[in-house]
């Protein structure tokens, strides 16, 4: 049973839900101004790890052929036989079924929601075949998790977030980019449409910094919708710091890519959640 878990924790990383989580929170926290109750932390928390295992689960299933092929993810369970395909299908299929069933516990928009998200977050799989725009899909698939923690407490999509989930779609996609420079070579060899393979190294991170920028901006434009006072301002101004330092680790060593992309923005969204905390809680 341990080595089927690590398997499948190999799989789909659980440990990276830190991507997603602190903006679901922080929405719900922003909905509630303040404490949301256990129940819908608990539904929160089985509603964004379900999302996330189905989208990683259904991208490594969609991707075994192009996986195996690289050097850097040929080792991959979904890849050497550690995990049938059918296996794969099966964790898909369960993720989805619990997403759908926890929204429909949550209110009856998050339920009629939870359709149309499980196709965005199934898209991206798809994207990368056709599109450069696979970055911003990704983004889209992260950046639903504040929608889905502002419906949760008001079964409502206000203005403020929207703006904080705009500024999640530009942040993932930024860092996207610049993780995605690792394949660079690899993704011309075997046609994949990703902004580096497609435009070069030197557009790619312009635009990952253009992306970044947005999402100061957008985050920025949350706070002000939603009331926010000191702390929430200061947390926009920590994400633009550790935004700016990622674009300089990438910048002087590529081969850091991994630190900038794990680190930095995993500490960045547990930041940005607990400051906005903070502030709700001193207004």
């Amino acid at each position: 049973m341990k080595k089927i878990l690590n398997d499948f924790n190999e799989l789909v990383m659980f440990k990276h839900s830190i991507f997603s989580l602190p903006f679901i929170f922080t929405a719900m926290v922003v909905a509630a101004d303040g404490w949301f109750g256990w129940r819908l932390f608990f539904l929160g928390l089985l509603a964004a790890l379900s999302a996330r295992n189905f989208a990683m689960g259904f991208n490594r299933y969609l991707d075994r052929d192009i996986d195996a092929k690289n050097p850097r993810t040929a080792s991959r369970p979904s890849v050497d036989g550690r995990i049938s395909s059918q296996k794969q299908l099966l964790f898909v299929g369960i993720n989805a079924i619990v997403f759908i069933v926890v929204a429909y516990f949550v209110n009856s928009l998050a339920f009629w929601l939870s359709f149309p998200i499980l196709l965005v977050l199934g898209g991206y799989s798809f994207f990368k075949r056709f599109s450069p725009f696979a970055h911003v899909v990704l983004g889209l698939s992260l950046g639903l998790a504040p929608i889905a923690g502002v419906v949760a407490v008001e079964a409502d999509i206000p203005l403020w977030s929207l703006l904080l989930s705009c500024g999640v779609i530009f942040w993932v996609a930024g860092f996207d980019l610049l993780y995605s420079l690792q394949d660079i070579e690899f993704d011309k060899k075997e046609g994949l449409h990703s902004i580096p393979s497609v435009y070069g190294v030197k557009c790619t991170l312009f635009i990952s910094k253009l992306f970044h920028a947005l999402t100061v901006l957008f985050w920025f434009f949350f706070v002000l919708a939603y009331g926010g006072s000191f702390f929430a301002y200061f947390a926009v101004l920590v994400a633009a710091v550790m935004l700016y330092s990622e674009h300089r680790i990438v910048q002087k060593d590529f081969d850091k890519i991994d630190k900038a992309f794990f680190t930095v923005n995993g500490y960045l969204g547990i930041v940005f959640f607990g400051l906005i905390v903070l502030d709700i809680w001193t207004k």
